[in-house]
């Protein structure tokens, strides 16, 4: 068993906790709009696969942090699929990171407000000025475990105290470089 990552749990009132990298394998994620959508976009147009990859991920990468990047309703519209239908094709695929129910089970056990955030705009001012509007919650006893930098940065700049990235988003892919944060890549090393 790995060692404990020293949080000072005492001291964390609320968690937020991103989905996608950080409780649940990314490589769902990837495996989609990098590999099915393309397939399925070659399928649909009548394009050679090749084209279709190029075509799907400039497209993607164009609307890298912008609203767009995370609405299923756009690139419906883009890519002329139903891109929320083929999502259903490969949910077999949806898995949590070894260790996660444990880890949410022994922080509701603690009495910690927990809270799923996720990106979905560009402009961090406005998510976490929502979030403190949804659910109220102190930033000097808060904790956000995500494992976008982005995030992070903008969690530190709106006054989030306690920060950590997880490195380890999906054992198919490299692990997250974190550059100044504290990490962990598996739950046993900050399981309170």
């Amino acid at each position: 068993m790995a060692p404990t990552l020293r949080l000072p749990w005492h001291a964390i009132e609320t968690v937020l906790l991103d989905m996608d990298g950080t409780l649940l394998d990314l490589y769902f994620d990837w495996r989609f709009w990098w590999e099915y959508l393309p397939q399925q976009y070659a399928k649909h147009h009548q394009l050679p696969l090749e084209t279709a990859q190029k075509k799907v991920r400039e497209a993607i990468s164009a609307q890298q942090g912008t609203l767009n990047w995370y609405c299923t309703d756009y690139w419906s519209e883009v890519f002329e699929l139903p891109v929320a239908t083929l999502k259903h094709d490969l949910k077999h695929m949806i898995q949590p990171h070894p260790r996660v129910e444990t880890f949410l089970s022994r922080l509701k056990l603690r009495g910690k407000r927990l809270a799923l955030v996720t990106n979905a705009h560009r402009d961090s001012l406005a998510l976490w000025r929502a979030i403190a509007q949804d659910f109220p919650y102190n930033p000097a006893h808060t904790l956000l475990i995500d494992d976008n930098l982005k995030a992070l940065e903008s969690a530190k700049a709106h006054g989030i105290r306690y920060l950590l990235a997880a490195s380890h988003v999906s054992p198919h892919m490299p692990p997250v470089k974190t550059e100044h944060f504290p990490t962990f890549s598996r739950f046993e090393e900050i399981m309170p």
